[in-house]
């Protein structure tokens, strides 16, 4: 096969794959203007009424308020430093503890590679995976499942504040009493807001800041839900109820979502592990036969290509039962 050939099947397969990422991120496009438009009303028919002009009204408040909270949370992507992702993860630690256990890993991946006897462009990459890639991947790890624990209480903890406020209690001893009444993220997330509020940082202001620490779209609607609260002098316990219901409805169709899609998730699995699981026992079984693959150029640009190929198909899959809620 010649330089040639080889060129114009690295063009096709980039071709391919960069259509497949324009397709996605059209599709997410047009999900985000559907919802603003619903959101604003758009689409619905008129009604005359000084009722329905307030809910245009507040409809339209809230998609200002979400506008404006999606683009200070891609700021805040852009900007992601690493005492923010501390924060996520839920850690105690400073950034030079951090990077102390970042030396750490890079010493333990340079050991290990050194004792499986890799050649020296190995033990590059493993010294680049210890310090910048593993510590990285952890604490992402850390931050989804404190995120996951989060949101699996964050609804009952709003039912709670909703009744605490009906009976009569303050805002401000309501959220005290949830910090306390509910362990975990929700409990220190809480506890935090209390304390801000404590000091004279509004209630909405305090919520926002937790957004910080708990990136998620249901945190950032409840800080919105209080901004607006705060401006439109609405009901705190109706507000906090209605996104009680929405998380929950959230929740339910990510369920419904997850069980539908696991027909097409089995497939890829299968599908991605039956060349590993072949390769493995032609492996064990005949040696000769299979090592032309790792002992020739050939072989080594087919491996090449197969993997591509699969890797693309694989991740084709994935974007197409990757439903957002």
């Amino acid at each position: 096969m010649s330089v040639l050939q080889i060129i114009l099947i690295a063009l096709i397969a980039l071709l391919i794959f960069g259509t497949i990422v324009l397709f996605v991120i059209n599709q997410e496009s047009s999900r985000k203007r559907r919802l603003y438009g619903a959101i604003q009303g758009h689409g619905a028919p008129q009604k005359s009424g000084g009722a329905n002009d307030e809910k245009d009204r507040r409809r339209a408040d809230l998609a200002q308020k979400l506008k404006e909270t999606k683009g200070e949370e891609q700021q805040k992507k852009k900007k992601t430093t690493i005492s923010m992702m501390i924060e996520q993860a839920g850690l105690s630690i400073s950034v030079q503890q951090f990077w102390m256990f970042s030396v750490l890993s890079m010493v333990g991946w340079a050991v290990l590679a050194k004792l499986m006897g890799q050649p020296s462009h190995i033990l590059l990459a493993a010294l680049v995976i210890g310090f910048f890639g593993f510590p990285r991947f952890v604490m992402k790890k850390m931050a989804a499942k404190r995120q996951k624990t989060f949101l699996a209480e964050f609804p009952d903890a709003l039912e709670a504040t909703v009744r605490l406020l009906k009976a009569g209690m303050p805002v401000s001893e309501a959220i005290a009493m949830i910090s306390r009444e509910f362990d975990g993220p929700v409990g220190e997330e809480m506890g935090r807001i209390y304390d801000k509020q404590k000091i004279g940082v509004p209630l909405h202001e305090a919520a926002k800041d937790s957004t910080r620490r708990i990136p998620l779209t249901e945190m950032q609607m409840f800080a919105t839900g209080l901004s607006i609260q705060s401006q439109t002098g609405s009901s705190l316990s109706e507000v906090l109820m209605n996104l009680s219901g929405v998380i929950r409805a959230r929740f339910r169709l990510k369920r419904k979502i997850k069980a539908l899609s696991s027909e097409a998730i089995a497939s890829a699995s299968i599908i991605a592990a039956l060349p590993i699981l072949v390769a493995t026992g032609m492996y064990f079984v005949n040696y000769e036969y299979i090592s032309v693959l790792f002992t020739t150029k050939q072989g080594n640009f087919f491996i090449a290509g197969a993997v591509t190929w699969m890797s693309l198909g694989v991740f084709s899959m994935k974007i197409m039962i990757n439903f957002k809620v």
